[in-house]
């Protein structure tokens, strides 16, 4: 219990305990209309209206759930293909490890880490190869606790995050400053995935490579943007990850050749979720009933919102804290049956060269 509560008083938080209900009620009204309406949060006004909000909407999710993703994931906020055998940590690692080895990371790189969270992976990525990396994040709070992780692992001389928009890192970094970048599960943010990917290939240098898992619905293995269950489990997915809208494969192949990239490799990472010889990717979300892996569970997450709503009721909680457990338990839910029907992965690999 005592975890719980320290994690919802983080002294870090940008937020005070009041605006916790402020910020998830502004959130949520992005989103109008989501879980009751289905196809409301898909048009085209409700897609721009998010788009236009982008950096509110995104800065203000991760203020409200870096804390829940800490205590139920760990520090690398994604999924991964899971092979038969194999402990979450270690698909974890192994994905991140991947990328590595596809961007060509070297011990003397320069590397760009886009939506670095509080930085996990960038830890994980420098740990594997020695290289310098920089880590980029729209969300204050994450900077301040990937910072002190940094530090706490003696990396801070070759690791560090800064506050910045990956649509604008022209702000914040000179043409050619990188000699690879790799983003995890976070360029789903983005609003407009040109001007981002535009604004990678400006910081890279010439011939190097970008790499990246992202989230996309999969028309070619179903996915049906007419069929109103699909939508539904789309437009759930998109209000608990803090998500504009959903793209497709196509969709990220065009924007990557319209931002003076050449595509090397793209791939689903999950093509063979549910291959004998994998765990799928969502099982960690109802599943794996270890004492570790507890509180990832449906279960899990039900104790833990009963727990919530407990110290919430005592005034121990912010208000607002409940809110934010059963959108992320709503969300888990939507997206185990996205994985159980195929119409969406979280890791859509893709690998492409700045020409």
């Amino acid at each position: 219990m005592s975890q719980v509560a320290s994690l919802l008083s983080n002294p870090d938080s940008v937020l005070s305990r009041e605006g916790v209900k402020a910020s998830i009620l502004g959130y949520e009204t992005l989103f109008a209309g989501a879980r009751n309406n289905v196809g409301k949060t898909s048009t085209a006004d409700s897609i721009e209206h998010r788009a236009k909000e982008y950096q509110t909407m995104v800065s203000s999710f991760y203020d409200l759930v870096t804390d829940f993703y800490e205590w139920g994931w760990g520090q690398s906020f994604h999924f991964a293909p899971r092979l038969v055998g194999e402990t979450f940590e270690e698909s974890m690692v192994r994905a991140e490890y991947y990328l590595a080895l596809r961007t060509n990371i070297q011990p003397d790189s320069k590397v760009l880490d886009l939506g670095c969270g509080v930085g996990g992976p960038m830890r994980n990525i420098h740990q594997f190869t020695g290289a310098d990396i920089t880590g980029i994040t729209i969300n204050e709070y994450q900077v301040r606790v990937g910072n002190q992780y940094c530090a706490q692992r003696g990396f801070d001389h070759k690791c560090r995050s800064f506050q910045g928009d990956f649509q604008n890192l022209s702000e914040k970094f000179e043409p050619d400053s990188f000699d690879a970048a790799y983003a995890i599960e976070a360029t789903c943010h983005s609003p407009d995935r040109r001007v981002c990917f535009q604004q990678v290939s400006r910081c890279l240098k010439k011939g190097a490579l970008f790499a990246a898992y992202d989230w996309v619905v999969l028309p070619e293995r179903g996915y049906d943007s007419n069929n109103p269950d699909h939508v539904r489990i789309k437009e759930g997915i998109e209000v608990g990850n803090g998500l504009p809208t959903l793209a497709t494969t196509q969709d990220i192949v065009n924007a990557l050749e319209d931002s003076g990239f050449e595509v090397v490799d793209v791939f689903d990472a999950n093509k063979d979720v549910h291959s004998d010889h994998q765990i799928p990717w969502y099982s960690t979300l109802y599943g794996s009933f270890t004492l570790k892996g507890f509180r990832m569970t449906r279960l899990g997450r039900i104790c833990t919102h009963t727990l919530v709503s407990t110290l919430e009721f005592f005034r121990i909680a912010p208000q607002g804290s409940t809110r934010v457990s059963s959108m992320l338990n709503a969300t888990a839910l939507d997206l185990v049956e996205a994985g159980r029907k195929e119409i969406f992965t979280p890791s859509l690999l893709f690998v492409a060269r700045k020409k």
